[in-house]
């Protein structure tokens, strides 16, 4: 409640689609004022994922740091999947990023091309003939994806090395759609080669790709968009369930500790 000034995240969803606004809610909740940003299926948006231009997210940003409720000088983004890489891309790219947590996210480029002025980086390579299906019929897609540290894929790896911003990585040990840890393990290398902090990094074992705000029921599977079928996407429920709740968190804390500089005091709310 109030007028703020508050701190300010831009809070960015998966493959989905579409504009997903409930985790945004429960942050505001909190004392955030967020953006729940969608990039495409919705409204006026492209309704495939084929390319992104940053261009689209740095208006985004701008519009937050200009915003008269929120308090500067920087912002913070919150990404899940597809939406973690593309805050990693947004953080190395464009100014005004305090702090980015990602929640299952890559460090590689996935699905679709990204441009952003003469910038050209491609999407990770996927190798269809690595999907195991069970008898069940759904697929368990971990190993489809190539390694961005090899060969053209390379080309991939986002320059997170550019940003000036902190990192929390939030690692669900369990994730079946793709190596999380794996990425978060080689964006920490990535950023201390070149003299950058170490970022955060918070792993869970038992936790499958989707770990969403306290209290959700855990999504073991469902159709990936890419892909076109049902996928596993890993996890124990007790596990997850309880990585659910200690993530809730220690994104709120990471948040509180880089964009208004005061520790945070732990509350079991949701």
């Amino acid at each position: 409640s109030g007028s703020g000034p508050f701190p300010g995240i831009i809070d960015l969803y998966g493959t989905g689609g579409g504009l997903p606004e409930y985790r945004a809610c429960l942050l505001a909740n909190h004392g955030f004022a967020v953006l729940a940003l969608a990039f495409y299926d919705y409204e006026d948006l492209p309704k495939g994922m084929k390319e992104f231009h940053l261009e689209y997210f740095e208006e985004a940003v701008n519009y937050m740091l200009q915003h008269t409720q929120v308090k500067g000088p920087g912002i913070g983004l919150l990404g899940h999947s597809k939406g973690g890489d593309l805050c990693v891309s947004m953080a190395s790219f464009l100014k005004g990023i305090t702090a980015t947590a990602l929640i299952n996210g890559s460090v590689a480029n996935v699905g679709a091309v990204l441009r952003y002025k003469d910038i050209t980086i491609p999407p990770l390579g996927i190798n269809p003939k690595r999907i195991k299906v069970g008898k069940s019929g759904i697929a368990d897609i971990i190993d489809a994806l190539n390694n961005p540290l090899e060969g053209p894929d390379q080309q991939s790896f986002i320059p997170l090395e550019k940003a000036e911003c902190c990192f929390l990585f939030i690692v669900g040990q369990d994730d079946h759609n793709w190596k999380s840890e794996f990425f978060a393990v080689e964006g920490s290398k990535r950023l201390q080669a070149h003299g950058k902090e170490k970022p955060e990094i918070i792993c869970y074992p038992g936790a499958g790709h989707y770990i969403e705000p306290p209290f959700f029921p855990m999504c073991a599977a469902s159709k990936h968009l890419l892909f076109g079928k049902p996928v596993m996407w890993g996890g124990e429920p007790k596990a997850h369930s309880e990585a659910q709740i200690d993530a809730w968190q220690q994104i709120q804390a990471f948040f509180r500790k880089h964009l208004t500089g005061k520790p945070s005091g732990t509350s079991s709310k949701l």
